[in-house]
């Protein structure tokens, strides 16, 4: 009952009334605009669910087996909603939702954390290595999504078809993979054997039984898959009702909706000073979202989609990637952050954001 009442203070949970609200709105037929908008709002908590099940697995299961669960289920939410738009044959919105989720991760989140928490304690610092491997492996996946996309121009300009392209695209998907199960692995053992003694206070007892961890996160896994289906068959008519395109609710809309309980998770992890969990979460994500969630949706669709995805993306996208990597990197490679920082970092992503919505695609 103490953790129910818990759970009902936070404000985020308030949201899961928008489940059944969705139901209704469906059956009422009371407009696109409507459902999308109630369906999008009853996405964030049942995100935020799995994640609390997840950790409540982790501490479970150990500390390994613990990270490699929340490694991989980090942007479960995410994950379903761009299968469920790939299956429905919306390529370009899955493209730019991945877009989206890196940008929202590098600018929109980090952003927020570092001037939240550099208002409350100033100079916030954590660790360099760290920060300088995500970055690594952020500018190798901006390098694995671009060399599709140029290599695709001079396929096609010397007869080479489709087919070619696609194939080019899962043998990068595949190599992307690789790279982060190695990442992975790295990680453990650097966990292991360099960092013995890190964060032994934040760890606490599980407040849930694993079977109910499990349950949680298989209905709410359930809910979303449901909920994301009504999403994806409402965007179309919400954006020509809201003068929206497309593009623009996959590469800002739909990220913020699918990543909110993470983000913020991230924001609260640094207005408390703790940075280091803070920069893990913002720049893990992004690391994740690029070099898992982007690959194994491009070998996915070659099963579930109407056609196969690939990793050939718009200029305007590579760019915005390429700007948000090299800031976010000088941002996080001495190891410390003031709020000016996350200032400049907001000021990216709103700049883009403009710039994204006035485009007529």
């Amino acid at each position: 009952m103490n953790a129910l009442q818990t759970y009902l203070k936070n404000p985020l949970y308030w949201l899961l009334v928008c489940v059944p609200l969705t139901l209704v709105a469906e059956l009422l037929h009371l407009g696109e605009v409507v459902i999308f908008l109630v369906s999008v709002l009853g996405i964030v908590p049942l995100a935020k669910l799995i994640g609390d099940a997840t950790e409540e697995l982790a501490l479970h299961v150990g500390p390994r087996l613990g990270g490699f669960l929340n490694a991989t289920l980090g942007n479960a939410a995410e994950l379903i909603i761009t299968i469920v738009a790939l299956r429905a044959g919306l390529i370009e919105l899955v493209k730019a939702s991945i877009t989206g989720s890196i940008l929202g991760n590098l600018l929109l989140i980090m952003g927020l954390a570092i001037v939240l928490g550099g208002l409350r304690h100033g100079v916030q610092t954590f660790d360099r290595v760290n920060a300088g491997l995500a970055a690594t492996q952020m500018t190798l996946a901006i390098i694995a999504l671009a060399i599709p996309t140029f290599f695709a121009r001079a396929i096609t300009a010397n007869g080479g078809g489709h087919d070619t392209v696609e194939a080019l695209s899962v043998g990068v998907a595949i190599t992307m993979l690789v790279v982060y199960a190695f990442s992975v692995i790295f990680t453990f053992r650097r966990e292991r054997t360099e960092l013995p003694i890190l964060d032994p206070p934040h760890r606490h007892e599980p407040k849930w039984s694993k079977r109910t961890a499990l349950v949680v996160l298989g209905l709410s896994t359930v809910a979303i898959a449901w909920l994301s289906e009504v999403l994806v068959g409402a965007v179309e008519p919400t954006v020509e009702a809201l003068g929206l395109s497309e593009f623009f609710v996959g590469i800002i809309i739909i990220p913020i909706v699918g990543n909110a309980a993470e983000h913020l998770v991230a924001v609260t992890m640094a207005q408390q000073n703790k940075m280091e969990l803070s920069m893990s979460i913002a720049l893990g994500s992004s690391m994740q979202i690029a070099l898992l969630v982007a690959p194994l949706l491009v070998l996915l669709s070659l099963f579930i989609a109407p056609e196969p995805m690939d990793l050939v993306f718009n200029p305007f996208e590579l760019e915005a990637l390429g700007a948000a990597t090299l800031i976010a990197a000088f941002v996080a490679l001495d190891g410390e952050s003031n709020w000016m920082e996350g200032i400049q970092l907001l000021a990216v992503f709103i700049i883009l954001a403009i710039g994204f919505f006035f485009l007529p695609f």
